[in-house]
């Protein structure tokens, strides 16, 4: 009976030994595992985008209730590169694209609105306003992005966006930021302004109506915490540009 008794307490010990060994490496694990973020580079539209893309907005909510409005954790912009990058290096790359907007007369920029869009998901659509990429956009946009690709990784998770009261971000966005170099940028940007959820049948209507264009220039740029559905979630850095 010793002998069962004694080994009955050399399994347990063993058992104990390896389950602290296991519980020491899932820690460790974890803390060697580094913080993402997903940020959103942007521009900042002026008065007379915002209020083109407050009524489109106020018209959409009329039919879409259970959509978004244009708020401080939605606010309209243009976005100019989409990344993950680490944490740790948020600082960096405000330093590095600072540099950038530095050398470039932004708020100079004469951009073009000229109809509208939207992403299908289902019978929903995510509705903008679509921006004429002008050579000096997109030779912004690669500079940003030369900029900031320094302290990129190549994906995250839901965790790297604010997420709120819904914890799972759509993999299909989770896609969209880690491929937007360069199935988004360069030849492939499509500059445009977010205005919100409908149904796809009331965005098809909308984009057959005649749409008259307008011409804009960015007030501002910043780096935002992308949320659900690419949304400028949270204003992470302003940046300083020349009058």
């Amino acid at each position: 009976m010793k002998k069962l008794s004694d080994l009955k307490h050399f399994l347990l010990k063993g058992l104990m030994a390896c389950a602290l060994v296991i519980l020491g490496a899932t820690a460790h694990a974890q803390q060697a595992t580094p913080a993402v973020t997903a940020i959103d580079i942007l521009l900042e539209p002026d008065a007379t985008m915002l209020q083109h893309a407050q009524a489109v907005n106020d018209r959409l909510l009329k039919v879409f209730p259970k959509g978004f409005a244009l708020d401080a954790s939605h606010r309209p912009h243009i976005t100019l590169v989409q990344r993950f990058v680490l944490t740790e290096n948020l600082d960096k790359v405000y330093a590095a694209v600072g540099k950038v907007f530095a050398g470039a007369n932004v708020t100079s920029l004469k951009l073009e609105a000229f109809e509208y869009y939207y992403i299908p998901d289902k019978d929903l659509g995510l509705s903008g306003i679509v921006i004429k990429p002008t050579p000096e956009l997109i030779k912004l946009e690669m500079q940003v992005i030369d900029a900031v690709t320094p302290f990129t990784v190549k994906t995250g998770t839901s965790a790297a966006f604010v997420t709120g009261d819904v914890p799972e971000i759509l993999p299909a966005l989770i896609t969209y930021v880690s491929d937007f170099v360069p199935k988004s940028s360069g030849e492939n940007y499509h500059p445009h302004v977010t205005t919100g959820l409908a149904p796809i049948a009331y965005l098809d209507k909308m984009a057959a109506e005649p749409f008259e264009k307008f011409t804009f220039s960015p007030a501002g740029a910043a780096v935002y915490h992308l949320g659900h559905f690419g949304t400028a979630a949270e204003k992470l850095h302003q940046f300083e540009l020349e009058p």
